[in-house]
């Protein structure tokens, strides 16, 4: 055997892989979507799964839950005691929240610049716009039902820090409940043109003894539908007929200030 010649075909069998696993990420790079400046565009109507209950293991395309959630104490008196036949705040129409708007099963349209980001919901068009980059000042703003937002880039992964919520509302339809305490990081990764990889980290000491995350995929709307108008409102039928609750304030957490 001529040990020359097998080293030579082993080395250029190398390089002949790496350089094309280096043309692969560099047509996969180049596929997606960019700004003049360089960074991801996520510009754009998207698409996502309904997630009535982030902690279900769903399909792995649909989602990916966290399963069984480490409750706190309070956390799981909150979960036990929640019944949204005797009162949910979405019944009488006042805001979802962030996390409860991303889990609906309508679609965002996000706008971006190099500074700023928003949401809009198609859910009663609510809205959520924060900076990219600079100070993160989330908790020198009021408290507020979706949190205050800062935006920055790891790499191609555009990454949103929410902190300062109301703690009125709820994570998702199965009423998986949070504090004021919540704070939220979102990942946001295009894997192509047209779908993006979504990965949201709930950490709330309140309610949950570690974090926990949930991911799913979103993709882009076709054609040029775009957003449906959505309206909620609060002399709906259900609500005077008695059939929806609106919700009891005074005993929503399970929890006191200063715990």
């Amino acid at each position: 055997m001529n040990l020359t010649r097998v080293f030579k075909a082993t080395c250029l069998s190398l390089l002949l892989v790496g350089g094309l696993a280096q043309q692969a990420f560099a047509q996969t790079a180049a596929a997606i979507p960019r700004l003049s400046s360089g960074k991801p565009d996520l510009n754009g109507v998207w698409e996502f799964p309904y997630v009535p209950d982030m902690s279900a293991k769903g399909n792995g395309k649909n989602q990916t839950g966290a399963g069984p959630l480490p409750y706190t104490a309070a956390g799981k008196l909150n979960m036990d005691r929640y019944d949204a036949a005797k009162g949910d705040y979405t019944g009488a129409c006042l805001p979802f929240g962030h996390v409860r708007s991303m889990n609906s099963p309508n679609p965002v349209q996000f706008f971006q610049t190099d500074k700023a980001f928003a949401y809009l919901f198609e859910v009663n068009t609510w809205h959520h716009a924060f900076k990219i980059g600079g100070k993160n000042d989330i908790y020198d703003q009021p408290a507020s039902w979706y949190g205050n937002s800062h935006g920055e880039w790891s790499g191609d992964t555009f990454v949103v820090t929410t902190g300062n919520y109301n703690g009125k509302t709820r994570l998702d339809t199965a009423g998986h409940p949070h504090s004021n305490k919540l704070t939220v990081t979102e990942k946001f990764t295009l894997r192509d043109a047209n779908s993006l990889d979504y990965e949201v980290t709930i950490n709330d000491p309140i309610y949950y003894s570690a974090p926990w995350s949930n991911k799913r995929i979103f993709t882009r709307m076709k054609g040029e539908l775009g957003l449906l108008e959505y309206a909620c409102e609060e002399n709906n039928r259900g609500l005077w007929e008695g059939r929806i609750k609106p919700p009891d304030y005074t005993n929503w957490h399970t929890y006191k200030d200063g715990e």
